[in-house]
């Protein structure tokens, strides 16, 4: 799986991949890996990108045309 949004979000930002890689803590080779889809983006690294751009998990992952995040829910477990 190519994960093409990831790539344009950070072309969205001017930012390169070696500029990008650094901010989120990882080498370049590594996070080119996850643009071309070579190596699929671990979950960590998810919360990571939609936390840096502001937008959910599944914009990132194509699940959804929705760039704005989901608004906070209560959980069960908050009860």
């Amino acid at each position: 799986m190519k994960y093409q949004r990831i790539k344009d979000l950070r072309e969205d930002t001017n930012l390169n991949q070696t500029e990008f890689a650094k901010i989120i803590g990882m080498s370049q080779t590594g996070y080119s890996k996850y643009e071309t889809g070579e190596n699929d983006v671990p979950t960590t690294i998810l919360i990571k990108l939609a936390d840096y751009y502001n937008t959910s998990i599944d914009y990132i992952l194509g699940r959804t045309d929705e760039h704005t995040p989901y608004p906070p829910s209560k959980s069960n477990f908050d009860e």
